[in-house]
């Protein structure tokens, strides 16, 4: 995993539609929760995208942007996309390369670490998790994104 404090690094990924879309495009209107999961259409990854469907509403009142990444190509990335409904970026990483990018890798290179980072608009990294099959403390990691951004008064109508 990446430190807190770290630049996150630049990169450029087709998204669910097949368009090129770069961490900076991502970043231009806010901070962006940023995560990395193993596999469309797998248990646990169905549900960590549909929790964040769910708060989409909330992220994006906080203005907070949100983008997941997988090593899945775009066909698979945009049928995952449209079955469950999501109003968010996924970006496709066959390569591994932007997960190798952002130490995400599993074991010995095989899958992915299901991880979240926090990423303001300067690309410093504010924080960070990883926890591959506890998918409650990514939904506390985003809560928490929420919380704190409506703290500080970032809330809008």
């Amino acid at each position: 995993m990446l430190v807190t404090g770290s630049k996150a690094p630049e990169f450029v990924l087709p998204d669910q539609s097949g368009r090129d879309v770069a961490l900076s495009d991502l970043l231009q209107s806010g901070p962006l929760l940023l995560y990395f999961y193993p596999a469309d259409f797998t248990r646990i990854c169905t549900r960590e995208a549909c929790e964040i469907r769910d708060r989409f509403d909330d992220i994006q009142s906080v203005g907070l942007n949100i983008a997941g990444i997988s090593p899945q190509d775009v066909d698979s990335h945009q049928r995952f996309h449209a079955q469950h409904r999501l109003p968010f970026t996924l970006l496709c990483d066959p390569g591994k390369v932007v997960i190798e990018m952002y130490q995400v890798s599993g074991p010995l290179g095989i899958g992915v670490r299901r991880a979240s980072y926090l990423i303001e608009q300067d690309r410093s990294i504010k924080d960070s998790v990883l926890a591959d099959v506890r998918l409650a403390r990514h939904v506390d990691f985003i809560e928490r994104a929420i919380a704190l951004r409506e703290a500080a008064g970032m809330k809008t109508l």
